[in-house]
């Protein structure tokens, strides 16, 4: 791996890791959130009795638990770049009574599997993250049994995600922060429809879908949302980081405003979409 995409995934590992805590907190409210994508996930990818999986990004264990309960005794890894959210998908799936599950702190563009290892791949909302995203499509491919099937999601555009805009466009307003280089890891990076889908094809797949799938995340209230949103989201919080008290203290006034305007009746419900890709070896 080059040395600059190196550097980019230490920077994500030591992220994912210290935001950790802050995930296991929310996890309720964020799996609940995700869990629109997820089954649309897993109804593609439509899991049988005894068959193997490799849930890559897992973070704290949505959709691999899901899907592993539907595979009887099957296997599943769940695989993640940060030993800390690992540690939390393996807690979760303890408490949901997986049988037959490994974690295995590893990088996708380097999996540490034999070729045609996996009837099924899951993969959701990672792909944005990746260093290397097309050597991430090859060595998903390559793990992955002739006839197998794979599915990943990504979010859609900042149109369509104010949940993510409302305190992202606030802090870049008041901070006139730099902007990220173009095809930079990212929220958005992915959200050209067919992206994701033309890189499957490169990569190798056939039978491949794309589709739009809606939810909300049902926060209840503003300070709700900025309390999430500040302690699950490295690059919110790193830009807040460098504000002082006052610039703080009016950006998330400014936010307040923002959600309460749009949420009159105090029920903030922030409407989001992703795209779900499918394929098959």
């Amino acid at each position: 791996m080059e040395a600059q995409l190196e550097q980019i995934r230490e920077q994500q590992k030591d992220s994912w890791n210290k935001f950790s805590p802050g995930w296991k907190k929310w996890d309720s409210l964020i799996m609940e959130f995700l869990h629109p994508i997820g089954d649309e996930m897993i109804k593609l990818l439509n899991p049988k009795e005894n068959e193997s999986v490799l849930d890559v990004a897992s973070g704290t264990g949505e959709p691999g638990i899901s899907i592993a309960l539907k595979i009887g005794n099957g296997k599943i890894i769940f695989t993640d770049l940060a030993a800390g959210m690992l540690e939390i998908a393996e807690e979760n799936a303890r408490k949901a009574g997986i049988p037959n599950f490994e974690t295995q702190v590893c990088d996708v563009s380097e999996l540490p599997f034999a070729d045609n290892s996996f009837d099924i791949i899951s993969c959701r909302l990672g792909f944005m993250f990746f260093p290397d995203m097309q050597m991430a499509a090859k060595e998903l491919a390559r793990v992955l049994k002739p006839g197998g099937r794979i599915t990943t999601s990504v979010w859609a555009g900042p149109e369509k995600n104010f949940w993510v805009t409302a305190i992202g466009g606030t802090i870049n307003k008041n901070m006139g922060l730099e902007a990220p280089p173009e095809g930079a890891p990212g929220m958005f990076r992915c959200a050209k429809p067919g992206f994701i889908a033309n890189m499957f094809k490169e990569a190798g797949l056939r039978n491949i879908s794309e589709s739009e799938v809606l939810g909300a995340v049902n926060c209840g209230t503003d300070e709700t949302y900025w309390s999430m949103m500040t302690e699950i989201a490295a690059p919110f919080v790193a830009a807040l980081s460098k504000a002082d008290d006052s610039m703080r203290a009016k950006i998330k006034k400014e936010v307040s405003e923002l959600i309460n305007e749009k949420f009159p009746d105090g029920n903030v419900s922030i409407p989001s979409s992703a795209f779900v890709i499918y394929g098959e070896k």
